[in-house]
Formats: C-alpha cells, structure tokens, sequence
C-alpha cells in the first residue's frame, strides 16, 4: 500500500463509494439503464432488457480484467464480459454509447452517492456548532484582529459566525446537485448520431433510470466545468474547516489557554519525550488535509482545457482528484465534528484574561463616552490613544494615568470609567446576531 487513504484517513462508507469494484458496478448500472431505455422506447424486448440487467449484476471483475489485458481497454473489457453473460441479449449492449457515456456518468453516479454522506456530515457540523452557539452564547472573551486584544464578544457568537459560513457551504451543495449530478448518452462527439434518431429519449429514459439530470450541451465527455464546481465546493468548505480547527488551535495556545481539543489524560501520549504536552493534534491534521484538498484545485480546472470534442489528459488527473477530495472533505468534517463536540471551553480563563485587559479593549466606548461629555471624537480618540499607548509601553496603570488628565477628570471620575469598561454593556446585538444565524440555518 502506498496510498494514506489506504491505511490512515477516511471513512470506508466514502471510500467504497471509490473503489475500483464499485466504479465497475455503476458503469454496468448505466449499461443497464441504456438497456432499459432500448426498451422503452420498443426497440428491444423486456426479456433482452431483463437479461442485460441480470449479466450487469452479476458482473465479474476479475473476468473484466482478464479481457482488459488484451484489449487495453476497461470499458470495452467490461462491456464485452457483460455481453458474455447476457446471451442472445449481449447483441445489444453499449449499442449507440460511447465510453464516457459510460464513464462519466458512472462518476455523477458515484457522487451522487456521495452528496448524500456530504449533507449528512454538513448537518451534523451545523448541529454541533449550534450547541456551541447556545451554550455559550453569553460566554465573554475577548475579540481579537491582528492577532491583538480587539473588543470583547461571546464564544457562542464566534461559534454562530462559523455556523452562518458552513450553512452558506450547505446551500451551495444543495444548489450543485443539479448542475454536478448529471449524466451523458450522446455517443462519440455528443451529437447522439449512433442512435438512429432517438437520441434525446434515450438519454431521457436512462438517466430518469439513473436519477440524474442530463447534460444538456454533451461533447464526447460531460462539461468539466461541472467538476470545477464541484471542487470548488469542497475546497471553500475545507478552507472553512481549517479557518476553525486554526482557530482553536491558537487558543489552545498555553499562554492564552481559552479552549483545548479532548485529550485523554489517562492513556494519550503527546509527544515521545515532552511528556507535558497536550497538543490539538486533530485540528493540526484538519489543517493539514484541507490543503491537500485544495491543491486538487488547479488539476481539475486543467482538466476543461481539452482538444476539440475531447482528449485523454484530463483522465488521468480525474482518478486523483475526485475521489480523493471527497473521501478527504467526509474525513476532516466528521474529525471537526469531534473536535467541537468534545471541545474544552475555559470560561474562568477567558474571564481572567478579559479582565486583565478591559480597560484597553473599551477604549471605543470611553471615547463615545468623552464625546457625550462634549469632546470632539478626533480630540477624544487622541487622548485614549495616548494614554492606552503610554499605558501598555511604559508598563503604567492606565486608570491612573488616563484620570490624571484635568480635561478627562472633569468629564468622568473613577467610578463612572469602571462602569464604561465592564464589558458586559458593551456587546451590541450579539445575542440577536446568534438567534438570526441559528434561525436562517435551520430553517426548513
């Protein structure tokens, strides 16, 4: 084994969608739903389509891989081992297709699977974001931008931001279903040509058999801007994953310590010889995968760069990139979901680390205060700044110094500034913003 979905990552529900044996199985479902279409529209009889039907599932791999070392051909390896097993009927197998009719709507069958795991992985990322969002929707901690002291807000809001992110993803997975799940029976060049003139209800009826929509605008292969949709998706959504498993990762950090992933203290090891350490090592691995999930990115937008009605050298790169971003994609989601569900939330700490700076992150509502008083903002904003600036560089008590100011201590005294930096009266809407988030993201 070379590969680390082999042996290391991903879930086998998705990486059975992927195998070999299951990407077999679905082209011989769409060599059966071409039958079926025969059938329909009476060119063949229900015994043919039924005896097609029957050698599709009893399809032998090994025996397709047999005929494929002479032919050097899967698909015509495949087609043929079918035709073996159908009799009389085998006379009408793949009759009119081409290969990536077969194929490639062999891979929209195998998404399509595929998008059913992705939604439920999706719904319960949601759902455990949202428990975060209510339980601690009153958490306070501080705000932070440039990786400095900012305003203070709540966790729940934090974890209600990241909510409204993921049910943004969700809806574009809901919305890509019809433009990604599709599928393709128009033959060599997509004209439908080799199906003497009954084209477009064949393709109807076979992919009504597939619950797939249709590729309206066929070439040889279906549109690969489909797929660059498709991983486009993917790939914003496992930017949102690591945008939170960095997140907790940096304040997981010692010297602020305001959350911590699950660590089992009793049998976990976190380093082989710094036996004190306690490391977010889940969140790390998101991190790390989500890049490997982008990275497909650029292949698969080089892959809609064909010759004429096709070539081959998007086929290759295809085999990579899209079975290997989704088993990834299920792998990081139902790992986050972990992670949230099991995180260490310390609210003492994220207290104490809010006190020890409030008088610095409220420095906006003193200013609005002065301005009450009557300063100007610009002349309010200066005087803040000065002292908020000699305070933390000069290692001074900024109440003291800030109130040492005869035009400040004639507007506010020391306890009417105690009471402008307590910064549970200075969180806006913050609670209306969570209901808002968590009622647009489950709403039927």
């Amino acid at each position: 084994m070379i590969c680390p979905l082999d042996f290391r990552y991903g879930r086998n529900v998705v990486k059975n969608i992927f195998t070999e044996e299951e990407r077999y199985r679905k082209m011989a479902k769409v060599e059966e739903a071409l039958a079926y279409a025969y059938f329909k529209i009476n060119k063949i009889k229900e015994d043919d389509f039924k005896n097609i039907k029957d050698a599709c599932l009893k399809l032998n791999i090994n025996r397709v891989k047999e005929i494929e070392k002479e032919t050097k051909h899967d698909v015509m390896a495949m087609v043929r081992a079918i035709t073996e097993l159908a009799g009389e009927s085998g006379k009408y197998v793949h009759l009119g297709a081409t290969s990536n009719d077969i194929v490639d709507t062999a891979v929209s069958l195998q998404l399509k699977d595929f998008y059913s795991i992705l939604e439920e992985d999706i719904t319960k990322l949601k759902i455990e974001l949202k428990n975060l969002a209510l339980k601690y929707k009153d958490t306070i901690m501080l705000g932070r931008t440039h990786g400095q002291h900012a305003l203070p807000i709540t966790f729940g809001l934090k974890m209600a931001v990241y909510l409204a992110e993921v049910n943004r993803h969700h809806e574009r997975i809901k919305e890509s279903r019809k433009r990604v799940l599709v599928g393709k029976m128009m033959g060599a060049v997509g004209t439908g040509a080799g199906f003497s003139g009954k084209a477009l209800e064949i393709e109807k009826y076979t992919m009504e058999y597939l619950g797939l929509g249709i590729e309206e605008g066929p070439t040889q292969i279906i549109g690969r801007d489909r797929y660059i949709e498709y991983m486009s998706i993917i790939s914003n959504l496992a930017t949102t994953l690591e945008k939170i498993a960095t997140e907790i990762r940096n304040l997981q950090r010692p010297e602020i310590n305001e959350v911590s992933e699950y660590f089992d203290i009793e049998k976990q090891v976190g380093s082989s010889t710094m036996a004190h350490k306690m490391n977010p090592i889940t969140s790390e691995n998101i991190c790390s995968l989500s890049r490997i999930i982008r990275s497909f990115i650029i292949p698969t937008y080089e892959n809609n760069i064909l010759w004429h009605e096709r070539d081959l050298t998007n086929s290759a790169g295809e085999r990579f990139t899209i079975p290997h971003a989704s088993v990834l994609i299920d792998d990081i989601m139902n790992k986050m979901v972990w992670v949230l569900s099991t995180l260490k939330v310390n609210e003492k700490i994220m207290e104490k680390n809010l006190e020890s700076v409030k008088y610095f992150i409220m420095d906006e509502r003193i200013i609005l205060k002065l301005v009450e008083k009557g300063l100007g903002r610009q002349e309010a904003h200066e005087l803040v700044r000065k002292y908020a600036i000699k305070s933390q560089t000069e290692g001074l008590d900024f109440k003291n110094i800030f109130l040492s100011d005869e035009k400040i201590n004639k507007l506010i005294d020391a306890k009417e500034l105690d009471e402008i930096v307590d910064p549970k009266k200075y969180l806006g809407e913050y609670d209306k913003i969570i209901d808002r988030i968590i009622e647009s993201s489950f709403k039927k």
